[in-house]
């Protein structure tokens, strides 16, 4: 492991990647809009099976169960779960993640929080 003020060079059995050594804070993400109007159903549908699905795209399950758990939770307990998981956050609103192996997560803006056009379930 090489160390500089901001970075740690890291290598594993089969990559070299680069880890900033300052932590970001997690943040809200910011608004967006989806490419149509959907219902609060249809959005919990597509989180359900993007969770589902996570640990298929890569990665280790235990991280994929942090970042959910993270997501679910409010910031400063979020922020507590991704330190504690070892997470490296590159997007503070938990779009792009890495795990201490150099594995990247990344998390649709779906689950992270609801599109401005969400038509309210009545």
């Amino acid at each position: 492991m090489i160390c500089t003020k901001d970075y740690v060079l890291c290598r594993s059995h089969f990559s070299v990647y680069l880890v900033t050594e300052n932590t970001k804070k997690i943040q809200k993400p910011k608004p967006w809009k989806h490419s149509e109007p959907i219902t609060s159903a249809t959005l919990i549908q597509m989180r359900d099976e993007f969770w589902d699905t996570a640990p298929h795209y890569g990665g280790q399950k235990e991280i994929w169960d942090a970042l959910h758990a993270a997501v679910d939770a409010d910031l400063s307990l979020a922020q507590a779960i991704v330190d504690s998981a070892g997470i490296v956050v590159q997007a503070p609103d938990l779009t792009i993640c890495y795990d201490e192996r150099g594995a990247k997560y990344e998390l649709p803006n779906y689950v992270l929080s609801e599109p401005t056009n969400l038509i309210r379930d009545s």
